[in-house]
């Protein structure tokens, strides 16, 4: 090769190569400028759904954003809620008046966390659950949400994991709790209508002999053993999305005196018609076995010391 044509096919490769490198200059400054835009606008369209994770921060703290700051998810009241540790932080959103993780593959909460006094479930005329109607969290992308047709004809009731009538503060809070990201699939008559509201009774009961009660609410898969001799995880699914029919739902719940004293009680209910006269003592499991079963740790900021009594006895 002469010296003419490598300087020529020196000259042609500089001259692309400097188009090449100004061209993809030119592109990152325009998406520069785009970016803060495109933010902005996402940004503002998400604004109202509920604990829609924003640029550069948690989603548990981000808030519910309502037109009065008094119905706001503040992360003030994320951390009155969330005292004693979350249990995992996988998908987790804020509304006016709890906390929950949600399971995007199963369409159920993993876990729901609420604290009530004796105050938020006081009895409040201006408060009607019969105006709250149940509806999708549109900050559930489109592919992991559950909708209402899902329920519809399946045998199953729209289960409440933070009760309604836990959340009697405002009205917003009571109609937070409809949100489908709050339901799972319970057993109707005989569970969800009996027993497991018998459970939520005894909760709210609780306020009565602590200043704060802190309740973590969700649903279980067990193994169950099979004719074979081998233990099989076997659970129905329901709708179009195929939601997730739990086997069992816990509760377990910290009670906190004036004094700073802590007591704990647990419980796993089968989702199944469960009889009247079955007392709650009968659900009564130690609180390690929920968490070996479930695959997360409650109350972890509580050291065990600390607790003067599990499931009514002393520790």
């Amino acid at each position: 090769m002469n010296k003419r044509v490598a300087g020529t096919l020196f000259a042609v490769t500089s001259a692309a190569l400097g188009s090449y490198y100004y061209g993809g200059y030119q592109e990152r400054k325009k998406i520069s400028q785009l970016l803060p835009l495109q933010q902005a606008e996402l940004l503002h369209k998400h604004s109202q759904k509920p604990a829609f994770p924003l640029f550069a921060s948690v989603s548990a703290a981000v808030p519910a954003t309502t037109t009065d700051v008094n119905l706001t998810a503040t992360p003030q009241r994320v951390g009155e809620i969330m005292k004693y540790g979350f249990p995992s932080l996988d998908s987790v959103r804020s509304y006016s008046d709890f906390v929950l993780s949600y399971d995007r593959r199963n369409r159920v909460p993993n876990w729901v966390f609420e604290h009530i006094t004796a105050e938020s479930i006081a009895k409040n005329e201006n408060v009607d659950r019969s105006k709250c109607d149940f509806k999708v969290d549109e900050s559930i992308h489109p592919y992991f949400q559950s909708q209402n047709s899902d329920y519809r004809r399946s045998g199953f009731d729209r289960g409440h994991m933070a009760a309604a009538g836990n959340h009697k503060r405002h009205q917003k809070h009571c109609e937070d709790t409809f949100y489908l990201t709050n339901m799972a699939p319970q057993v109707g008559q005989g569970f969800n209508r009996d027993s497991w509201e018998r459970l939520e009774s005894h909760t709210r009961a609780l306020t009565k002999v602590y200043t704060n009660v802190y309740v973590c609410t969700g649903p279980l898969y067990l193994p169950k053993q099979e004719d074979d001799g081998k233990k099989y995880v076997k659970y129905q699914v329901i709708g179009n999305n195929n939601v997730a029919v739990p086997t069992h739902f816990y509760k377990v719940i910290v009670g906190e005196t004036s004094d700073n004293h802590l007591e704990m009680e647990s419980y796993v209910m089968p989702n199944q018609v469960i009889s009247d006269d079955t007392p709650l003592s009968v659900f009564q499991v130690p609180p390690e076995s929920v968490e070996r079963a479930a695959g997360l740790l409650f109350f972890d900021k509580i050291n065990k010391k600390q607790l003067r009594k599990i499931n009514g006895k002393k520790v």
